[in-house]
Order: C-alpha cells, then structure tokens, then sequence
C-alpha cells in the first residue's frame, strides 16, 4: 500500500480504504481515485493479503473440499459442480485429494481447517476417529457426499452404492443372466466399492443365487489393467461364469478389451457391467451395461446445501442436518 500511495501521491490510509468492501457501498476518495487506486494495484501486480480481513470479518471467501483422485472424472465432474454453485455466491474452492487414504484425509482436514473455510465438503462417510472429531468441532458447515449414511456428521448428499449394485444384478438376471460374479478391489481400500459388493451379494442372496464369484484384485483406485488380470482369472477360476458385474467403468472396460484380446466374444461368452457412467463406457465397442451417476450434480447440491448452511450460521443460527438423495439409473447395453 506504501507503494501504491507514493506513487499516486495519496496516504496509505486512501488506499486502505479505496480497496476495503465497504469502499464499494461508502467511500470517502472520489470514485475516480478510487478506480485509479485499483488500477495502479492491477498494474503493480499487488495481491491483498487477506488473513487480517479474515480474523476480523470470520470470513474466509472459500470452502474446502477433498476428493480421492484428480484423474477420476467421476470426481473431477463433482468438483465441477460444487464450484459452479458456490463461486455464484463469490466463494472460491480450496481442494485436496485424498489417495482414497484416510490417515492422507484426516491430514488434510487439520491443514485445510487451520486456514478457516466456511464450509467443507468430504467424499463418502468413512473416516478415521480423528478426522470425524475434526470435522464434528470444526464449528462449520460440513457436507459428506456420494454415500447414504445412516449417521452423517451433519448434511449427507448421496446414495446407496448397495442399492445400486443390488438394482444392476436384479437387471442383469431379468436378461436371463444366473451365474454372475463381482470384480473389485480389496474391501479396506474403498469403502464405496465395499458397499457395491455388499449390495451384489444380498441382490444374489435375494435371488437364491450362488455369490461366491467374487474376486478383490489391487487397491483402490482399481485400474484397468487390474480389471484385464481379474477377468482372466475368474473365468479360469468359474469357467461357468456368464456374467461379471466390475466395481468401476474403468475396471469393466479392462476385462471388455482382455476379452477382446483373446477372442472371447461380450456378451457371447461373457456379459460384463461397470460402475459410475464414465466417458469409456460408451465410446467402447461394445458399450458397458452401468450405472450412470450425476456426479456434477451431487456437486452443485453439496454446494447448493453448503451455501444455505453458511447464510444461517453468519446470522448465529443453524442449518439442521439434511440429506439429499440423488438419482442414479441402469443404462443396459450392448455389452449384457
């Protein structure tokens, strides 16, 4: 601000208050020096340092959000979507990815929270004991998404991955499919792949059918490579196999092209599904059976519900806890 002040021949004080936010409502420079002021701040490249703003006001601007991975477009398309609801409201994102490690996200949670967000927003609602404490005294709005929990720490944005597994076998075996396996990864990696196996097994126990075809292969999160391996051994393993149910799209799509590599007809002699929707499902030949998630859209309602919580708390009051259910559908294709 010394800087800026010299050389526009005004104080300090002139600047201070040309860049204050009550200068936008009631200054008392001209607009014209005000605009002048900006102008030169633009010019010299000066960035306001906001900690002493924020300490003052309790307002920090932005909310924090922490994802597994930055190369899920799953996750990627969630991002998205929290940010465009909230940067409507001038709040700016600060976002951290996990590994799908907890002791990496209860690390994450302490360093983000000593920066003072407004809000935070998880992914899924397994934490380590420490992390949920962080979280439950945090003092703001906190938004766990893409699972259904029975006992959220406050606001839940999701849905039942079981349920939606449990659908995708129920459809699967009104196309005539019995002997059905699950293809995942190992269950502590992954607490959302854990509860689409669940859901496999109670659709198959449902439907008196044997759900012994399972097979957990590397940790989360399951690549490809690991869904051509996994395809390969569970057919050598149940050669009756007639259809796989894969734990993701990506895993789906590595068993589709071993398959194709070694001259195994889909669905001919095996049906293979995914999970999540992704972009490879469809542009593959043939499209994976799968379930189509709105991932932006559990974004935009995290920060939809986020915003109305933080509104509430700057007036001393407080949101109660709400959870929104968000749809998902079975996009049968041309791989069952």
């Amino acid at each position: 601000m010394a800087d800026i002040a010299a050389r526009l021949g005004v104080s300090k004080m002139t600047v201070s208050r040309a860049l204050s936010r009550s200068t936008r409502r009631r200054s008392d420079a001209s607009e014209d020096l005000r605009q002048r002021i900006l102008n030169t701040c633009q010019e010299m490249g000066y960035v306001m340092d906001q900690t002493a703003r924020t300490f003052s006001s309790k307002r920090s601007g932005f909310i924090a959000t922490l994802i597994p991975a930055l190369n899920n477009s799953n996750f990627s398309d969630t991002a998205h979507g929290l940010t465009s609801a909230v940067e409507s409201a001038g709040m700016q994102v600060l976002m951290g990815y996990t590994d799908y490690d907890m002791p990496t996200e209860e690390q994450l949670i302490r360093t983000l929270l000593m920066r003072r967000p407004e809000g935070i927003v998880v992914t899924g609602g397994s934490h380590t004991p420490l992390a949920k404490k962080l979280l439950e005294s945090s003092g703001v709005p906190v938004v766990e998404t893409w699972d259904l929990l029975t006992q959220p720490i406050a606001h839940n944005v999701g849905f039942s991955n079981a349920q939606a597994v449990g659908e995708l076998v129920r459809a699967l075996h009104a196309k005539g499919y019995r002997r059905m396996g699950f293809l995942g990864g190992l269950p502590q990696s992954d607490a959302r792949g854990a509860d689409r196996r669940q859901g496999f097994l109670e659709a198959m126990a449902q439907l008196d059918l044997d759900a012994t075809r399972t097979l957990a292969i590397g940790s989360a999160p399951v690549s490809m490579e690991a869904g051509a391996q996994g395809v390969v051994q569970m057919l050598s393993r149940w050669p009756e196999l007639e259809a796989v149910i894969c734990v993701s799209d990506h895993v789906a799509f590595g068993a589709l092209s071993e398959c194709q590599r070694r001259g195994w007809s889909v669905p001919g002699r095996l049906a293979i599904a995914g999970f999540g929707g992704f972009e490879i499902a469809q542009a593959c030949h043939p499209q994976i059976t799968t379930v189509a998630v709105d991932s932006a859209g559990i974004g935009k309602v995290a920060g939809q519900l986020l915003l109305k919580a933080i509104a509430l708390s700057r007036s001393g009051q407080k949101l109660a806890p709400e959870t929104v259910v968000m749809p998902y559908r079975i996009e049968l294709r041309g791989s069952t």
